[in-house]
């Protein structure tokens, strides 16, 4: 297969909090995988800005140890990072002040797209939004990328959307989740609307139920101060596993367009039911196996955030009418997995009689690792022992069926940056979008606080509270195994 690398736009793209932690483990060697990969102009310009008084030379050494660290070494050719580094410029910038705004407005070019990445915590979004405008550095071509949270509940969700409106169109704001532009994800999309095959049959009528998952073996660590507020609700389902939701239940849009998209999104969010107390599990990872619990790794005496949760969804429209949706989300658990399980429905009659240990039809869509898809198929096993059936995967990694050049896809942040540079939203929230996702969410949280509920504690290494076994087990269903 021959990769088509289509370049982009010339741009200058400026980076407040250049110096933290997500410019230099994600976005500038994301930056520098699409330099090596020739998607970036010679016009392109790459400005850091933050705090730390350094010079572009001392910003420039930064990035190179990014970019020694955060690629592969298949990539790292000293030409090519030198090259990479002659795009990289660095000022001083006070966001609530006014040091170091005169010399940014200097640098970023009137004529060509410039782009805003706020890599910075929401509190700051209103002053910068506030100083590109009173320095007359938002052009026409003038887009800003903010990260989440956006917001804590519906109430803070508004008044971040209501601030960032005062200076910019909604089409110029990019709210980032790079769970949208992981390469699988965006393959949900075309295997449900480009193949005859599975869209006939993604209802209620052909399909038992939905599992997602997003698994991980880290615990909270270094993040506990900003976890022990957010927690699993906030941090993963209001948005990541929203959005996947969203992805999996939505009408097919009227052309792949990016309002088209996220209109029909949009639709299935406000179509989610309440969440019913018996229907949700909460948990926190206590210590085992040599591994500190959640209340050390949080440096807290006592806690009832919930570092795993699990709960059963319901979508509340024609296609998906009772087919239950279960989503689970936690840290600690037995393997690092992502992944979306549409479960088919048994035939209506079998001719063959009753076998044990028949699982059905499965369609499974690997976010991470190794991502690809895994039907599983009903097949006669070989041999003379008359017709027993067994069930087999058909089995497709991006790196085995589309070859070599496959195996090496680029990072969501590689992706949805490029489409900052395009103008692309398609992968973006919308604000409307965020504020029904929080107005979904806040009740529950609500719910759970006002009962005094405290999380299940499970062990580090499985799969999660036992009650969340039971969300499945009690109406004959069971979980996919958490396993590599």
């Amino acid at each position: 297969m021959v990769s088509r690398i289509i370049p982009v736009d010339p741009f200058d793209l400026v980076v407040f909090g250049g110096t933290g932690d997500l410019a230099q483990r994600k976005i500038l060697p994301g930056l520098y995988r699409r330099f090596w990969a020739g998607q970036m102009p010679a016009e392109a310009r790459i400005i850091g800005a933050a705090r730390s008084e350094l010079d572009d030379a001392g910003y420039r050494a930064m990035v190179r140890a990014a970019i020694e660290e955060h690629v592969a070494p298949a990539k790292r050719e000293p030409e090519q990072i030198d090259a990479f580094l002659e795009h990289i410029r660095y000022v001083a910038v006070d966001a609530r002040g006014e040091g170091g705004w005169k010399e940014l407005a200097a640098l970023v070019r009137p004529d060509v797209i410039h782009a805003f990445y706020f890599s910075v915590g929401p509190s700051l979004f209103g002053d910068l939004a506030e100083r590109i405008h009173a320095h007359g550095i938002a052009g026409p071509h003038c887009r800003i990328v903010v990260e989440k949270p956006f917001g804590h509940d519906l109430a803070s969700a508004k008044a971040l959307n209501a601030t960032l409106a005062q200076h910019f169109d909604e089409t110029q704001i990019y709210r980032i989740d790079h769970y949208l532009g992981k390469e699988t994800v965006q393959n949900l999309m075309a295997v449900r609307f480009g193949n005859i095959l599975f869209e006939p049959l993604w209802n209620a009528q052909y399909v038992d139920h939905i599992q997602i998952t997003v698994a991980e073996t880290v615990g909270v660590g270094g993040r506990g101060d900003y976890y022990d507020k957010s927690g699993a609700m906030r941090d993963m389902v209001q948005n990541h596993l929203m959005q996947l939701l969203c992805l999996i239940a939505m009408e097919p849009p009227h052309r792949f367009d990016p309002d088209a998209v996220r209109d029909e999104k949009l639709k299935v969010i406000r179509a989610l039911d309440p969440v019913e107390p018996a229907d949700l599990v909460r948990g926190q990872y206590g210590p085992g196996d040599g591994l500190a619990g959640y209340l050390e790794d949080a440096g807290q005496d006592e806690s009832d955030t919930e570092s795993f949760i699990a709960m059963k969804v319901h979508v509340s429209n024609w296609r998906w009418k009772n087919t239950p949706f279960y989503l689970r989300t936690g840290k600690r658990l037995r393997a690092r997995k992502s992944e979306i399980a549409v479960v088919f429905k048994d035939p209506p009659h079998s001719i063959f009689g009753e076998q044990e240990d028949r699982r059905g039809n499965v369609l499974v869509i690997r976010l991470q690792p190794n991502e690809g898809m895994n039907l599983r198929v009903t097949i006669k096993e070989p041999g003379p022992g008359g017709m027993r059936l067994v069930e087999v995967p058909l089995d497709m990694s991006f790196a085995d069926a589309l070859g070599p050049e496959a195996a090496d896809i680029p990072d969501a942040y590689e992706r949805l940056i490029m489409d900052v540079i395009r103008g692309n939203q398609t992968l973006f929230m919308r604000g409307d979008e965020v504020e029904a996702a929080w107005a979904w969410t806040d009740p529950l949280i609500a719910s759970w606080t006002g009962r005094g509920d405290r999380p299940k504690r499970y062990d580090p290494g499985g799969a999660g509270p036992e009650e969340s076994a039971m969300l499945l087990h009690r109406e004959g269903r069971r979980w996919r195994e958490i396993k590599e």
